[in-house]
């Protein structure tokens, strides 16, 4: 071909006779054939003696530099320019070949482009412009400098410019003003590495008046060579798509958001927040009176008013300006109007701001049409709650910042979450309900004030669990006792609700009938016990089900203390209860050291009582674990902080019991809490009198004697004739029945009691005497005489008394 004797030096390869040049080792062109002629327009005289480089239209690939200059065969996709300065891509073989000279030449060979300069022919171009300039979607093309070379008409459309006035600038120049400083950003970042950028925005873009979601694909225009010589930017817009993950986000969230408390009103406000968050520019939450009072709902009626009460609203703008109403405040739907039509028809329904209905329903209240021009708003939807087939209220879902008006989706996205929502609602009041009903049942069965006692002051305070959980079984109580005498009583139900504030009201019912008994702290717990054990057999599984907490437990547990003002002696027991405090007169405080007990309920176990003296003015604490046991520290933290609190200098009670609760408790309470703090006291001794009585019927006159004298010292002479009388049929029944010791005794407190101990312990009874049996009626004629009589067992034997009101005149006398 050459007509030189030019001899390949590498494998034999078949030379295309549409192009073929030959190049000396200096990259001088030395042989241009035909084929090269008509690809690329040069005549053998034009090209022929000059360096090949001036046909490169870009630089060689770095591999195909490494095999020219290591002198190895290369093959690679070269442009070359064109006669007419058009770029031209050709795949070209490079082949070293030998001279006579041994001077090393190439036969480059080459196949036709496909294309030049990558566009159509020149047939097809036109149909290509056209093409891209009616393409629906906006495609615009920037240089090395990210200036704008072209764009077609639906760019120039969402832009608000036309081509001409963009032309030559970059975005950050056509629009100086976020988002387009972001966007000019990647552009570069693309034009930097070659690499496409995808980037999803949301907002009005300067010719559009509504917001968009828009998917943005930024991508490198590269010549044949690999370098970028400019970018291509093609926007799609992808609204319905951002709405769709939208209202799937919207879903997920109310999801994890509705419901997370048993409030009714917390509820409702999640409901709004969601909705707020999610695509509504004002929400409100309207329940229907009957449900916002705690009360079952009452049916909605198809052609009257509608009662709701305002339960919870939320807008985009702070404070919530559109509304006419403030959250718990009532209002009325007028017939007719389409939040009342919603609500019977029971599904969700869409509005505009100008439909004739709406207009009616917004002209009713002047605040109401105010709002609504005033803030513009024009797309509205109205979604009843219902759970469980009930109707329990009405959402308002409201647009005026969002150009779009609510669609069908949105309505659909709206049904479901006021769906999910409603069944929390409804949870939530079905916990209201019984929780009232429990705390109404548990205050019943709990005393209305302290009583006024001579032995003690006595204040408490009861505090029920947190909204957050059921009310529990706490209970407590002050017994009036014969002799002067006062029981404490604290105790706690394992459990919670009604069914646990059932059994605390049995429970206490049952403590009052064995106090009347007179019973030792330790057998008052056994018997109690014993009661526990059969409550629960009784009951059976599904009821011990309900009763018990997540122990799996069924049981309480009580701490029971006598306390006797006339020897100032104090006994206790305990049924797995905290161990009361002692804050002596000096200020010192000790948690006393009663043995523990099993809990109520185990059986089998004993109960130990312990029995102390007790300085005058001393303190007792007694109150239930909920107050020194929390979830952030255990038991010793709390009853250190109990310490704390009760090592103040003495105060009077109720203001001790709330320094209590400032130092103790930390935050609102997850359990139910007793606390009662009694003051003892001592009766002077002029205010009891104790005779020792010999066994002989002859003693009788005495102590009738002795009792009338004390009577009238203490000028109570009126009531003589029966206490004489009273004293008379106990010390005979004692001289009778009973052994020594026979001791008489009269206190003289908020009463007048009558005591009469001996060593036996058989009690008496009551009996029906015959006409003519000459016994039998000595304990009727006290029963008749007194207020009310009794007896109770001591260490000793027994103890016989009587009690009897003191006259109108003699309350409060001094003694």
């Amino acid at each position: 071909m050459n007509g030189r004797g030019v001899t390949p030096t590498g494998p034999e390869e078949r030379v295309p006779e549409d192009f073929a040049v030959v190049v000396d080792a200096g990259g001088v062109v030395m042989v241009w054939s035909a084929g090269a002629e008509r690809l690329l327009g040069y005549e053998p005289a034009e090209i022929v003696g000059r360096p090949a480089a001036d046909l490169l239209a870009a630089g060689l690939p770095e591999s195909t530099r490494r095999h020219l200059a290591a002198g190895r065969p290369m093959a690679s996709e070269v442009a070359l320019r064109h006669r007419d300065g058009d770029r031209v891509v050709v795949r070209l073989q490079g082949t070293p070949m030998a001279n006579a000279g041994r001077e090393r030449l190439w036969l480059v060979t080459g196949a036709a482009p496909v294309s030049v300069a990558g566009r159509p022919e020149p047939k097809d171009a036109a149909l290509w412009d056209l093409a891209l300039a009616q393409l629906p979607v906006p495609v615009a093309v920037y240089d090395r400098e990210a200036r704008l070379m072209a764009a077609n008409a639906v760019m120039s459309q969402l832009m608000g410019m036309t081509v001409a006035e963009m032309r030559g600038k970059t975005l950050w120049e056509i629009e100086p003003h976020p988002p387009f400083d972001e966007y000019d950003r990647l552009q570069r970042q693309v034009l930097r590495t070659g690499r496409t950028v995808f980037h999803e925005a949301h907002g009005k873009a300067p010719g559009e008046t509504r917001e968009h979601a828009w998917s943005m694909f930024m991508s490198p225009l590269k010549d044949e060579s690999g370098i970028v010589q400019g970018l291509s930017a093609a926007v799609f817009d992808t609204t319905e798509q951002y709405w769709a993950r939208r209202r799937l986000v919207v879903l997920n969230d109310a999801g994890v958001r509705i419901g997370s408390t048993l409030d009714v009103s917390r509820t409702a406000e999640e409901l709004a927040d969601v909705a707020v968050t999610g695509f509504a520019d004002f929400v409100t939450v309207d329940l229907l009176e009957s449900v916002a009072l705690g009360d079952e709902p009452e049916p909605v009626p198809p052609d009257g008013p509608v009662a709701v009460r305002r339960t919870a609203q939320r807008s985009v703008l702070a404070g919530c300006p559109e509304s006419v109403i403030a959250s718990g405040h009532r209002l009325v739907y007028p017939v007719g109007t389409p939040p009342v039509r919603t609500l019977v028809a029971g599904h969700g329904t869409r509005h505009s701001a100008g439909e004739p209905g709406m207009q009616e329903w917004i002209r009713s209240s002047e605040a109401r049409a105010e709002s609504v021009s005033k803030y513009m708003i024009h797309s509205v939807m109205l979604v009843p709650l219902r759970a469980r087939g009930v109707t329990l209220g009405l959402v308002h879902f409201l647009r005026h910042r969002t150009a779009e008006s609510f669609s069908e989706d949105d309505l659909l996205l709206a049904e479901e979450i006021v769906a999910r929502a409603a069944v929390s609602v409804d949870n939530a009041r079905r916990y209201t309900r019984e929780r009232r009903t429990a705390l109404a049942l548990q205050r019943s069965l709990l005393p209305d004030r302290p009583r006024d006692l001579a032995a003690m002051e006595v204040a408490y305070r009861y505090l029920p669990a947190g909204s957050g959980a059921e009310v529990g079984g706490d209970w407590f109580d002050v017994i009036p006792l014969s002799g002067a005498r006062v029981a404490l009583v604290v105790g706690d139900v394992v459990g919670h609700g009604i069914q646990a504030s059932a059994t605390m009201g049995r429970l206490r019912t049952a403590v009052r009938t064995l106090a009347d008994l007179d019973l030792a702290p330790d057998e008052l717990l056994t018997q109690l016990d014993d009661l526990v054990i059969r409550l629960d057999r009784e009951e059976g599984p599904e009821a011990r089900g309900r009763a018990q907490d997540s122990s799996g437990e069924v049981g309480a547990t009580c701490m029971y203390t006598v306390y006797d003002p006339v020897s100032r002696h104090c006994t206790m027991a305990r049924a797995g209860h905290p161990p009361a405090a002692l804050v002596t007169p000096d200020g010192v405080v000790r948690f006393l050291d009663v043995p523990a007990g099993p809990p109520l309920g185990i059986g089998g176990l004993p109960f130990e009582a312990v029995e102390m003296e007790l300085p005058e003015g001393s303190l007792l604490a007694l109150y239930t674990d909920g107050l020194v046991e929390a979830a952030d520290h255990d038991i010793d933290v709390g009853l250190a902080l109990l310490r704390e609190a009760l090592s103040g200098p003495a105060a009077p009670l109720e203001e001790t019991c709330d320094q209590v609760l400032r130092t103790v408790l930390s935050d609102r309470p997850g359990d139910d809490i007793v606390l009662m703090l009694a003051r003892t006291a001592a009766l002077d001794a002029d205010q009891v009198r104790t005779w020792q009585l010999p066994r002989d019927p002859a003693a009788v006159a005495g102590a009738r004697k002795n009792v009338g004298e004390q009577l009238a010292v203490w000028g109570l002479s009126e009531t003589a004739f029966a206490t004489e009388l009273i004293v008379s049929e106990l010390v005979t029944n004692a001289i009778r029945y009973g052994t020594d010791p026979i001791v008489l005794r009269l206190v003289r407190d908020s009463t007048l009691i009558c005591e009469v101990s001996d060593g036996s312990s058989t009690a008496p009874h009551l009996r029906r005497a015959r006409v003519f049996d000459e016994g039998g009626r000595g304990l009727m004629l006290v029963a008749r005489l007194a207020e009310r009589w009794g007896t109770r067992q001591t260490s000793a034997g027994k103890t016989i008394w009587a009690e009897q009101a003191l006259p109108t005149d003699t309350l409060g006398a001094p003694t």
